[in-house]
């Protein structure tokens, strides 16, 4: 299907949601439930590599965080196209969730 220009002109003005995705991780639910405040969950990013810009959940760009006037941003490196290959899958090692609770559970 081929949209024309005056088509796709309506468009731009609709509203998309834009996520930058800083990583993941797979963990069964009860390590997600002993969770506690100050424990650190690792994803399976790591720290020199880009970040994923979403829109709408589907990934269009890649790019580096900055920080500039009190608040986080992305700055852009890299436009990601239909013809470009995606981006290879990214996993860590499992990881083990140690919880140290003090009082009743």
């Amino acid at each position: 299907m081929t949209m024309s220009f005056s088509a796709l002109g309506l468009l731009r003005d609709i509203d998309v949601r834009l996520t930058v995705e800083l990583g993941g991780t797979d963990m069964r639910l009860r390590d997600v439930c002993a969770l506690v405040e100050g424990q650190v969950v690792m994803l399976d990013r790591l720290v020199d590599e880009p970040l994923d810009l979403l829109v709408n959940g589907k990934v269009i760009a890649r790019g580096e965080v900055v920080a500039e006037g009190g608040r986080f941003g992305l700055r852009i490196i890299e436009m990601v196209g239909e013809e470009a290959e995606p981006a290879p899958e990214r996993r860590a090692a499992p990881i083990m969730v140690e919880t140290s609770r003090s009082g009743p559970v």
